[in-house]
Order: structure tokens, then C-alpha cells, then sequence
């Protein structure tokens, strides 16, 4: 019986659903409530009414019908603005999820469907042992690609259970703070830097992680890879609309799991959303490296990034012959010797700082005396009526500014034209089988891009004026600390691409143990036969065939970094003033704006000139101001204008890390540059 003060004028009935397994826990309970009384007295009421002893620590109310998580327990319900007509869930925070990694494995763990999805993501790769969490997201898989999943998995239900690794019973997962597994904040080794395996010292570390020694290993190496049927199967963006979609299944970092509309064990994909690696590491970085690796190879295998033939040949000739390999005999490989070990740690923490772009303690510059580069090339220009304009001049490059002349005499006076390169687009043009070293400048002006190419004449020149270009893209000169790896980078790219045909290299057995089909595109399966893929593959890895393993892994990832569309992701939009659709194309450091019919450039805008970025939330337009009086405006029609929006200014948050911060990482500083204010 309820008194009559109970039933007093300001009291009212809030129905309640619990979301619980056990038979005799009531589904539905009305409770008779008042609206001062706050979130926590209408639990403790839901509780005792359930009268059934357990934790209930990890329960809280959802309100489906406003899509909102009502946490905060001091609260009341007016200040919640619940009323009668509300219907709410009494349910668990954490939920089970399956994530497909980027090496196409699933896992399937507890993760916080209440928390906004940027700490959801951090506890997750805690579990997985991924440090800087801040460059991974979730993502909805395309409907294309849902749809291409459902025909597969017809015949393949029972093959795909199987392949679930299953994490739920992770301390961090359950919500609960646990040990940190193999995630270490300190900076004692916990991989071995050539092999990848984790180190001897660690092992005992496993005991309290859900990541026990095999399934590290299953994260932290790569495995035999898919048949060409499997391949052909899988989706494949071919066009840039294509591609825009994959990105629009992004999911919002400042809002959770279940106001996203995502349902427990539903299936999202773990990717690496922002294209800056900060700090990889070999010593603690070897499932993070290899879950980049693989998203890489993946990449480049289903097409979503273009690359040449010679170019695809390299990626199969490090991840065929030897990644999968070493992968396989990793264990067997015996590293004792110390010598070895530091001239490859040596090795590998130069290759660090090429992949990061930062600073080497052992390069000191004068930045008092800027370096300038001089030679002769051969200018090239397009032209309608002509197939070559291609004439020899004197180029001096100073600063950010590459200046021609007729000769060397007159490199005293005024040039012919001088090229201001600071914001320009630098596309390699290069095939060393047939000596062609070229550097395709794509420079804004007022009514788009202009097209100038230098034609080199051998490695050593081109990567020279390739490093001091890419740098001036960036506003940087060649006496920044970045030049001389960038350098190097460069030529170790062109050596790996440098094979020359051998007879001794390939044999009749290695033809035949290789199924080349597995580690190219499809567009070079139905090019070339089986045997001259298997041929061509194998000479192109006599240049990677005394890699360790480690290295490999960072050395493809490198080949990736170098193609001209890495890091681009792709929406499709209407700029303000425009009838027509475009395609905008946001990178770590630039937008770029894309005719979507021709995938040229169109003009750049970089992200060091930009003032002001804002979003207009009723017509769902971003505008953006930069210096010199430019702005610009567009809405999204790929995706909400939010995904956009949260991509720059994750890029300009990524962009202020430092070597020197500690491990946290400042997240109100993150939503605010990404939230809006919607």
C-alpha cells in the first residue's frame, strides 16, 4: 500500500525497464517519484524493489528516447528534465563488443558504452596493449562492405565464430582498474626490437592480462594471409566517392556507444583514424606496428590507396617473402648476439625518427646559416599542343623558394621565375628501371594549381630536391633537423625499388611455394600470369632479404608513408558559391580540394595558415577563415558536417604532442578543439 502522502500533488509515476538475465527480476517497475528526487535516490528505490543481492555498481539509467546516459546521480529528475511520459532503462555500462583490428582478426571484449567514445577507445587499446590511443577510432563498416559480408559469410558462419578472440574477461574491460597487461607507461623495454616477440623479463607480466603470451603473439604478428579468392570477395572502393564513404561511418569521440545507436555485440572496425604515428617505438610498440602495418597492406591490396606497378611489387616483396616468413619462424630466430642487437636498435631509432619526422639529438644546424641546394634539371611544363616542353636551366633552391635561370653565369641576377613552394603539393614521379627521377610541383595560385615538374638526373639529386621540397611544402627550410632523414628516407625507398634481374635469384621451388595472388592487388592478378608475378616478386626482394623482421614491418610502413595519396581521407561536398560537387580530401597537415571526376587537385589550404574553423550547425556548413583574407565554406554530403569537423581539429590536437609529456593526455583539450558547440 502507498500512503497518502506518498500519492501527494507533486508526486507522479515513472515506469522503469530492467535490463536483467535473472527469471525472477521484474522487467518493468513503476515507481512513484517526485521531481526532487535525484538520480541516485531513484536507483537505491529500483534496487530495493529488485531485492535481489548483487553488485548493481555497474548499472545506470539510459533514457532511449532522448539518446541519454543520465550519470550524473546528484542530479534530480527536473533538472534532468524527466517527466511522466519517460520510459527508462536501468541497464550495465559495459557491454560486450566485437572489433575488427586492422589484421582482419576479431576480438571481442567489455567496453563502456556510457563513456564518450575517445575514452571508450583509450581503456580499449589499454586491453590491446596500443599505445597512443589517441590516433585510433571506431568505425561503422560501409553498407557496400556489409553487403559484400553477408554473401561471404553464408557459407563461412561456423569459420568466423572460431576466429573471435575473446577478451572479455580483461580487468580494465569490466570497468574495474586492474593491472595495466603489457600497457607500460615506463620506459622499460617490453618487445624485443627485431623480432617483435615480448621480452624474456615480461613474460610473467601475462598472468593478470587478458593478453596471454598467444594471444599477443596473435596481435603482435602478422598470419598466413587470405586465398585470392577471400580477396576478391572482400569491397573495394574504386572511385573517390567510393572512398569518401568508408569515412563516413566515423563514429562521434565526444558522444558514447549507445547514443550513437550502437548495440551490444555489434561489430565496428578499430582503425587508426589519424595518419601521425608519434613515437613508434620497437622496444613497446610491436602490436601497435604491426596493426599498422597491416592496415597498411590492406590498404594497398583493396586498392583504397594507389601506388605503382613498381611500387606494388615492393610491398609484395616485403610482406610475401618476408614479413610472412620471419613471422612464421620468428620464434626459432636466435638473437644473443649483442653486437648485432645494438647495431640494429641503432638502426631502427634512426628509422624512428624518419617515420616520426622529429627532432635527432646528433644533427645540430646553424639555423643562422640556411643551406640552399644548386644544380642543373631539366624544367618540365604541360602544354596543350606539345607532348614535351622539357628545356635544362640553373635551379637554386633557398628557403622555401626553388628560383631557375638560363645558366649558372647569370644565377647573379634576376631569375627567370622563382617558385614560392610553401603550400604546394609534391608528387614523386619516379620509375628507376627506367632512370626517370622526376618531382611534380603542384603550386597554388588564385584560380587553382599550377603544374611545374623538375626532371633529375640521378638517386642521389632527386632525393635531395625531393626532401628539400616535401619540407618547403610544410613552410620548413633544409636547415630544419627533419632534412637530412628525410634524405635518407628517400634513398632507402629508391634502393628497395633498385633490382636488377637475376637468374640465381629465383628459383623453380620458391616460384612455386609462393601464391603471388595473395600479396598483390587484383588489377596485377589479371595483368600477369601466376609465374611472372611470383618471378618479379621475388627479384624485387633480393634488396629486403636481410631485414629483421621489426624493421620490415617499418620499412613498409615508411613505402606507405612516401605514396602521394597517404593520409588522405575523402568527403564529398558543395563549397559555398559552387553548383558543382567537389571532393575534399583532409590530410594531417592540409585540406585539398578535389575535382571529383578527374581526382586532380584543386587548390590546398594548409592547416598552419588557418585562423578560425567553425561550424554553423543549422545549414550544417564548416567555415574556415586562414590568413591572407582567404575563407572558405562547404557543407557535407557524404557525411554529417561533425566528422569533418572533429577531423581537423584532431589533427591540430595531434599536431601539439610532445616527447616531453608524460603519457596523459589532455582531453578537454581535445573536445573542445573537436566537440563544436552544437
Amino acid at each position: 500500500m502507498i500512503s497518502a502522502r506518498e500519492y501527494g500533488s507533486h508526486s507522479w509515476e515513472l515506469l522503469v525497464i530492467i535490463d536483467h538475465q535473472h527469471e525472477e527480476v521484474q522487467k518493468e517497475i513503476l515507481l512513484q517519484v517526485t521531481g526532487d528526487l535525484h538520480i541516485g535516490g531513484v536507483m537505491l528505490k529500483l534496487v530495493e524493489q529488485i531485492k535481489i543481492p548483487e553488485d548493481w555498481s555497474d548499472y545506470a539509467l539510459w533514457w532511449p528516447q532522448k539518446k541519454r546516459w543520465l550519470l550524473k546521480t546528484h542530479w534530480t529528475l527536473d533538472k534532468c528534465e524527466v517527466q511522466a511520459d519517460a520510459k527508462l532503462f536501468f541497464t550495465t555500462q559495459h557491454k560486450m563488443l566485437r572489433l575488427r583490428l586492422p589484421n582482419m582478426r576479431t576480438v571481442r571484449l567489455k567496453v563502456s558504452f556510457s563513456s564518450v567514445v575517445f575514452k571508450a577507445v583509450s581503456d580499449i587499446c589499454k586491453i590491446l596493449n596500443i599505445r597512443r590511443s589517441e590516433e585510433v577510432s571506431l568505425l561503422k563498416p560501409s553498407e557496400e562492405a556489409l553487403k559484400k559480408k553477408k554473401k561471404k559469410d553464408k557459407n563461412s558462419k561456423e569459420l568466423i565464430t572460431e576466429d573471435i578472440l575473446n577478451l572479455c574477461n580483461s580487468p580494465v574491460s569490466s570497468g574495474l582498474s586492474g593491472t595495466p597487461g603489457l600497457y607500460s607507461k615506463t620506459m622499460t623495454p617490453i618487445y624485443d626490437p627485431m623480432s617483435g616477440t615480448p621480452a624474456s623479463s615480461t613474460i610473467t607480466w601475462f598472468s593478470d592480462s587478458p593478453l596471454t603470451e598467444q594471444n599477443c603473439s596473435i596481435l603482435a604478428f602478422s598470419h598466413p594471409t587470405c586465398s585470392p579468392e577471400t580477396l576478391a570477395e572482400m569491397y573495394q572502393p574504386r572511385t573517390l566517392a567510393d572512398k569518401a564513404k568508408i569515412n563516413a561511418g566515423w563514429l562521434d569521440s565526444s558522444r558514447s556507444l549507445m547514443e550513437q545507436d550502437i548495440l551490444e555485440d555489434d561489430q565496428l572496425l578499430l582503425r587508426f583514424k589519424y595518419y601521425t604515428f608519434f613515437d613508434l617505438n620497437p622496444k613497446y610498440d610491436a602490436v601497435r606496428i604491426n596493426q599498422i602495418y597491416e592496415q597498411a597492406r590492406w590498404a594497398i591490396l583493396l586498392e583504397e590507396i594507389d601506388c605503382t606497378e613498381e611500387e606494388m611489387l615492393i610491398f609484395a616483396a616485403l610482406q610475401a617473402y618476408h614479413i610472412s616468413k620471419l613471422s612464421l619462424s620468428s620464434e626459432e630466430q636466435d638473437f644473443t648476439c649483442e653486437s648485432e642487437v645494438d647495431e640494429v636498435e641503432a638502426a631502427l631509432s634512426h628509422l624512428e625518427v624518419t617515420l616520426e619526422g622529429g627532432n635527432t639529438s646528433n644533427i645540430l644546424e646553424d639555423i643562422t646559416d640556411i643551406p640552399k641546394l644548386a644544380d642543373n634539371l631539366r624544367l618540365v611544363r604541360p602544354r596543350k599542343l606539345s607532348l614535351k616542353a622539357t628545356k635544362p636551366y640553373w635551379f637554386v633552391f633557398k628557403d622555401t623558394s626553388v628560383s631557375y635561370f638560363k645558366n649558372k653565369e647569370s644565377a647573379q641576377g634576376e631569375p627567370i621565375e622563382k617558385l614560392n613552394l610553401k603550400g604546394c603539393e609534391v608528387v614523386p614521379d619516379v620509375n628507376v628501371a627506367a632512370k626517370k627521377f622526376g618531382i611534380k610541383l603542384l603550386i597554388p595560385v588564385a584560380d587553382g594549381m599550377n603544374e611545374v615538374s623538375l626532371r633529375c638526373e640521378n638517386e642521389n639529386q632527386y632525393a635531395r630536391w625531393m626532401a628539400a621540397c616535401i619540407l618547403a611544402s610544410k613552410g620548413k627550410t633544409m636547415a630544419d633537423s627533419s632534412y637530412h632523414p628525410e634524405v635518407h628516407k628517400i634513398l632507402s625507398f629508391l634502393k628497395m625499388k633498385n633490382w636488377t634481374m637475376s637468374s640465381q635469384a629465383v628459383s623453380d621451388s620458391e616460384s612455386i611455394d609462393m601464391k603471388p595472388e595473395c600479396f598483390v592487388s587484383l588489377r596485377y592478378t589479371k595483368k600477369y600470369k601466376s609465374k611472372q608475378l611470383a618471378a618479379r616478386i621475388l627479384e624485387a626482394h633480393q634488396n629486403v632479404s636481410q631485414m629483421p623482421l621489426v624493421e620490415a614491418k617499418l620499412r613498409f610502413i615508411q613505402a606507405w608513408q612516401s605514396l602521394p595519396e597517404f593520409g588522405l581521407s575523402y568527403y564529398i561536398v558543395r563549397f559555398k558559391g559552387s553548383k558543382n560537387v567537389d571532393v575534399l580530401g583532409v590530410s594531417y597537415n592540409r585540406l585539398i580540394r578535389i575535382d571529383i571526376a578527374t581526382g586532380d587537385p584543386i587548390t590546398t589550404w594548409r592547416f598552419s595558415n588557418m585562423k578560425q574553423w567553425n561550424v554553423n550547425w543549422e545549414i550544417r556548413q564548416v567555415a574556415i577563415e586562414f590568413d591572407q583574407n582567404v575563407s572558405i565554406a562547404f557543407t557535407c554530403l557524404s557525411a554529417d558536417c561533425k566528422i569533418v569537423h572533429e577531423y581537423i581539429g584532431g589533427y591540430i590536437f595531434l599536431s601539439t604532442r610532445s616527447k616531453d609529456q608524460n603519457e596523459t593526455l589532455d582531453e578537454d583539450l581535445f573536445h573542445k578543439l573537436t566537440g563544436g558547440q552544437e
